[in-house]
């Protein structure tokens, strides 16, 4: 475990430069705004080991698909999000010295991200070849405000020398993806333009054709006065710079400030987009730096507003839970209903930047508990892709929809069989979200106008996918792949087939309260799917008859069939050599043993916690935790939560601790490309629903909580049903403070209580 950031409250701070962790801390100071991002990489040259990625959002290209072995029905292309145009770029050439933080000496390094303002600092001592020594810092901020715009603002100070100083802000289209299958290249020029006030360069994607333009221009300062520099263009192919050039003496400060503006052709027509980009990049100038920064913290300060966690007693825990906070709020805003969130968001090209199953399931209530809005468009996002979803199970020769494993359009673009096509499961997410959001806002207008549609094609795909064994008189799914990924090609997995049975149950159930309320668009949905009795009397018999692997003499679910004939070891038993097992055991010893690489039972427990009293969750999670490698990100925040909800309160402490910091402390030794952007999440979850015991039932926002015996207290703010709430808890109280809204009524330990904007709720708690 790497703990190489100073605890802060608000900031993330590396002092010191370690050339060889580079890529961690790059992954690690990443910013975003939804429409782009970029990793931590420097705005100067270096030619040490560095991932210099910029990613523009909804922007890819279908990589050519590479296996050993092609299966029929193996996707054609894995879709990934590419690395683009490097706008950052700033050479800085000291009397003929390039600077270069590989070949200088440096001191004093800091780099600092100000998670309150999403601000990025650098500043460092570096003494080049010639003994020169410059204080140099960076500054670099995204737009929450105005998306499209960047700013870098740059200083350099001589400390022992005088002379000549040259700045050369680029544009690099000339850019690559280290994941790309074949090392190709996926961007071609279109256009390079220069004139006195701007310089801009037009890339285009191939195959997908996208357009990206982006234009940048420079000013330099003196001591804080701006001055006229002699300018110089430089032209390459997919390159374009300006030189400036100024004169400086010993002691005085030379500044540079870059303004960049990005467009893309996802929202503007190609024959404008070179002039969009110009006329943005010149508001921002007009706008200036100062207030273009006070713009974007207003913007982050609301952000922050409603989605801070506060953490009272544990300065690391509160780090951890707002660095996670920041990145999910830098990455996905929900304002365009056309993009998703990838598992690495902006910080890395690992998974493509695709969408995964850990939207519905893990990042969904924490915008569903803060935006009911952004929920609502990460919902059309899957309704938008129905038709793909269809034609995915057509091509596997299913009626219905499967969505997809992996996807950027709504194709699927994964091609490991036993996940891309026996994970089916994520089915039963793309349901339980409509019935998340349904459940938390009773708001039932999706449901019913889009969602309803949905439901229909899944339980299609679920009825088609079934098989009945008449031996046993049940219905059962045969070859499949659960959450635990470290067993394949298994049948009857517990938690397969609970979704499929709940997504029948749920259809049916609002098929029915449809037809009752004479909904107009039940009567569009039968007639526009052809829906008839015949066909919702099959879904209810394979619901009422599925079959769920038991092992009947410890009283638990069995994972899958088979499960119990594995040599059962427990985690414990391993030496520390053979962890992680993905990469010290061969594949086919991890599919022959009982090890779980994620929650797989306990995901079904966590998503319907009132289906199962306190001691089946007990005996299930004394079962499969001990078993469990926590191998995926997304698997500490599950089991804390269910380890909450039956008193283990010091696990969920640990597990707790290990989602909210899994990338600051490096605990998989994997965050050098990029961060767990979809398991950052999980420390909010823990949080809200497992420590504060956050649920909805019967229509009534209701709360368990307690407080770790490690803090002192925490707080939060959620809104429910149009009402904003600010929560506190301590060893001693609840505290709500509802600020919107009207009465309403809330649960605190089973016992009812009124809360309104009038009455400040307290709530004595028991130990």
């Amino acid at each position: 475990m790497n703990e190489k950031y100073i605890p802060d409250e608000w900031k993330i701070i590396e002092e010191g430069f370690v050339p060889k962790e580079n890529r961690l801390s790059e992954s690690i100071f990443s910013l975003g705004n939804e429409h782009m991002g970029m990793r931590g990489f420097f705005e100067e040259s270096y030619s040490g080991d560095s991932l210099q990625g910029t990613y523009i959002a909804g922007i890819y290209y279908p990589d050519k698909t590479r296996v050993g072995w092609w299966k029929n029905g193996y996707p054609e292309f894995f879709a990934k999000v590419l690395n683009a145009t490097n706008w950052i770029g700033i050479n800085i050439s000291i009397n003929g010295q390039s600077l270069d933080l590989a070949q200088c000496e440096v001191s004093d390094f800091k780099r600092e991200l100000d998670m309150k303002q999403g601000l990025l600092t650098r500043t460092f001592v570096a003494k080049d070849a010639k003994g020169q020594e410059s204080s140099v810092k960076f500054k670099r901020f995204l737009s929450m405000q105005s998306p499209h715009i960047a700013c870098i603002h740059v200083s350099v100070t001589p400390l022992n020398y005088g002379g000549k100083i040259v700045f050369e802000p680029y544009l690099d289209g000339d850019i690559s993806n280290e994941d790309s299958n074949y090392g190709e290249k996926f961007w071609v020029p279109i256009d390079k333009k220069s004139n006195e006030q701007y310089i801009v360069l037009t890339m285009e994607t191939k195959k997908t054709a996208f357009w990206l333009s982006t234009a940048t221009e420079s000013k330099v300062y003196k001591d804080g006065i701006e001055i006229a520099c002699e300018r110089n263009v430089i032209e390459k192919e997919k390159y374009i710079s300006t030189s400036l050039e100024t004169a400086v003496n010993q002691g005085q400060e030379i500044s540079l400030i870059k303004y960049v503006s990005v467009c893309t052709s996802r929202d503007y027509d190609k024959d404008e987009l070179e002039a969009q980009a110009t006329t943005l990049l010149k508001q921002a100038l007009n706008t200036g730096y100062n207030q273009l920064f006070e713009q974007h913290c207003i913007v982050m300060q609301k952000k922050w507003d409603a989605s801070d966690v506060v953490i009272e007693g544990d300065i690391k825990a509160q780090q951890g839970i707002r660095y996670n906070i920041f990145q999910l709020n830098q990455t996905y805003t929900g304002k365009d209903p056309r993009l998703n969130i990838g598992p690495k968001g902006f910080t890395g090209e690992k998974y493509g930047g695709c969408t995964y199953w850990d939207t519905e399931a893990f990042c969904f209530p924490f915008y569903l508990y803060t935006d009911q809005e952004v929920a609502k468009n990460l919902l059309y996002y899957r309704y938008l892709h129905l038709p793909q979803a269809k034609e995915n199970a057509a091509k596997l020769g299913f009626k219905g929809a499967l969505y997809p494993m992996v996807t950027m359009d709504g194709q699927e673009c994964h091609n490991e069989w036993e996940i891309t096509f026996e994970e089916i499961h994520r089915n039963g997410a793309i349901a339980y979200a409509i019935y998340n959001y349904t459940n938390y806002t009773g708001d039932s207008s999706y449901l019913e106008t889009y969602g309803i549609e949905v439901l229909v094609e899944l339980c299609r795909f679920w009825a088609d996918r079934v098989t009945y064994q008449p031996r046993k008189d049940k219905y059962m799914i045969l070859g499949v792949t659960g959450p635990n990924e470290y067993e394949n090609n298994v049948n009857n997995n517990w938690y397969t087939n609970l979704m499929a049975s709940w997504t029948l149950a749920y259809t049916l159930e609002n098929l029915r309260e449809l037809k009752i309320k004479a909904c107009s668009h039940y009567l569009e949905v039968v007639d526009k799917l052809g829906l008839d009795e015949a066909e919702t009397l099959i879904w209810k018999e394979i619901n009422e008859k599925m079959y769920f692997p038991t092992v009947e003499e410890l009283a638990i679910f069995e994972q899958n069939d088979l499960y119990m004939d594995k040599e059962q070891t427990l985690v414990s038993d391993l030496p520390s050599e053979a962890l992680p097992l993905n990469k010290n055991w061969s594949w086919d010893r991890i599919l022959r043993s009982c090890f779980i690489k994620q929650a797989d039972v306990i995901q079904g427990i966590y998503f319907f916690p009132e289906q199962f009293d306190a001691g089946c969750k007990q005996r299930n999670f004394d079962f499969y935790e001990p078993r469990t490698v926590h191998e995926s990100s997304l698997s500490p925040s599950i089991y804390a939560i269910v380890a909450c909800q039956i008193g283990y309160q010091d696990k969920a402490h640990e597990m707790y601790l290990r989602t909210a910091r899994l990338d600051l402390d490096n605990y998989n030794d994997d965050t050098d490309d990029g961060v767990h952007l979809t398991s950052m999440v999980g420390s909010w979850l823990v949080l809200i629903q497992g420590f504060a015991g956050v649920s909805v039932h019967e229509n009534q926002l209701s709360f368990n909580p307690f407080v770790p015996k490690q803090w002192q207290g925490y707080s939060f703010k959620i809104n429910f049903r149009g009402r904003d709430l600010k929560i506190k808890v301590d060893s001693g109280q609840l505290e709500i403070s509802q600020t919107t809204g009207t009465p309403m009524q809330v649960v605190v330990h089973q016992e009812t209580y009124q809360c309104s904007m009038d009455k400040f709720l307290v709530v004595p708690l028991n130990g």
